[in-house]
């Protein structure tokens, strides 16, 4: 019997990049690197961009799978994905619940306090708050904190408050992206995150890695683009700590319902080394700085094969009504 080639096994692939939220730039790379990787290996792999195409075209042009290299609003929180099972296209990463639970990092820490995993503490800001209201988180929460939009990612629309006086701007960059602010208790320590690959009880975890910014500080310049920041993978933790950094982000991921790929960032406090689980990635970074490949690569796992392996998860997350038929 012939064994299909990869062409044949994965059919016609889109590879969804660029979109209309603000990781749009990223997007744009993480779909550059995936599009030429497949086709590398030779699979029929096409760019479609949601901002330009209409996705109906998936359909009407005989897409059997797409990767999803779409960051941020629109492609990780699953209004896409909820398109793509109206159109029955298998996809890369989580269903709709599980996306739209993980693109919200307030639901995200609520899930996950309900499951006892641990979380740094927080407080939800309304778009409307007073400066009575924003002394209030501070004095709860404790100084310096972190302000987030909620919906956003890449470390956009974040805030570390130092002092006081900092809490109005910093809540103020916050609602140009969203309409609530989720202030969070600062973890002083090391930065962690932590691919997970599978679904279920196949769920298993890559090699940890660990991001050691300027000044500690990882915005969205040092992310991307900078060369100063340091990535040590696997990180230098001891056998047993890694292990349990390693379950939690596993017990995280399915906590949420992920399947297919993911990364879960944590902060691990100096003081005691406790791990604190910080948010879920359903889509993540696939450019030249991205932490899942470069966590693939220390586990032998090629750029390309990634690729292959994250775009042969790809499938629907709705199973069809039972007895249903067109009338």
């Amino acid at each position: 019997m012939t064994t299909p080639t990869l062409a044949q096994e994965l059919g016609k692939v889109g590879v969804l990049y660029g979109g209309r939220s603000a990781e749009r730039e990223v997007s744009l790379m993480s779909g550059e690197g995936v599009l030429a990787a497949l086709r590398s290996r030779g699979v029929d792999a096409h760019g479609f961009d949601p901002a330009r195409q209409n996705l109906a075209q998936l359909a009407e042009q005989g897409y059997n799978r797409v990767f999803i290299a779409l960051h941020g609003r629109y492609g990780e929180d699953g209004t896409l994905q909820g398109a793509l099972e109206q159109l029955g296209i298998p996809y890369t990463g989580p269903g709709v619940m599980a996306c739209a639970l993980s693109m919200d990092k307030t639901m995200s820490k609520r899930v996950w306090m309900s499951h006892g995993l641990p979380t740094p503490r927080f407080m939800v800001l309304e778009k409307d708050a007073s400066p009575a209201q924003l002394d209030a988180v501070a004095s709860e929460l404790g100084l310096p904190l972190m302000l987030k939009a909620p919906h956003e990612g890449s470390t956009i629309g974040i805030s570390k408050v130092a002092s006081a006086s900092e809490m109005q701007a910093g809540f103020d960059n916050c609602v140009r992206y969203d309409d609530t602010v989720l202030a969070e208790e600062f973890i002083s320590g090391r930065e962690l995150t932590v691919p997970v690959m599978g679904a279920g009880r196949d769920a298993h975890a890559l090699p940890i890695v660990e991001i050691r910014a300027p000044q500690g500080n990882y915005d969205y310049e040092h992310k991307y683009f900078s060369d100063e920041t340091q990535y040590l993978c696997p990180a230098p933790l001891d056998a047993a700590l890694t292990a349990r950094i390693q379950s939690l982000a596993v017990e995280a991921y399915r906590a949420l319902g992920c399947s297919g790929w993911g990364r879960v960032d944590f902060m691990l406090r100096d003081v005691d080394n406790a791990p604190f689980l910080l948010e879920i990635n359903t889509s993540p970074g696939m450019t030249g700085h991205s932490l899942v490949p470069m966590s693939a690569r220390a586990a032998g796992v090629s750029y390309e094969d990634l690729c292959i392996d994250i775009l042969r998860l790809a499938r629907l997350d709705l199973k069809p009504t039972p007895g249903w038929k067109p009338a």
